[in-house]
């Protein structure tokens, strides 16, 4: 017996042999950056299925308001300093505590 035989295999010959495990790799790195991704930007509401309101930046002039209502996810951006046209009505009070909480008291 030769020294060194038993670490040769017949897929030695085969310059492409390893590019089948290189592509394997890549898509196991590639959904584990999206898993990665998805949890740290707290966005798994996003791919579950249940429905949800987020609000990015309350508050400031570039509010965002993200909808998600069964399959179909509505965007809104505010319009601080805007006058908005149109006609409306008035639907409720909101009152501001000393702690800094916000309490909506709708109109009946």
């Amino acid at each position: 017996m030769r020294r060194g035989h038993f670490l040769k295999s017949d897929h030695d010959d085969d310059p492409m042999s390893g590019m089948a495990n290189l592509f394997d790799l890549a898509m196991v790195f590639a959904v584990a950056l999206m898993v990665a991704l998805v949890t740290r930007f707290q966005m798994t509401e996003m791919i579950a299925d249940e429905d949800f309101t987020v609000v990015k930046n309350p508050g400031k002039a570039n509010m965002e308001i993200i909808k998600k209502k069964g399959k179909t996810i509505e965007k809104y951006k505010g319009t601080q300093g805007k006058s908005s046209k149109g006609k409306g009505k008035k639907v409720g009070t909101a009152y501001q505590l000393e702690n800094g909480e916000i309490i909506y008291i709708p109109e009946e």
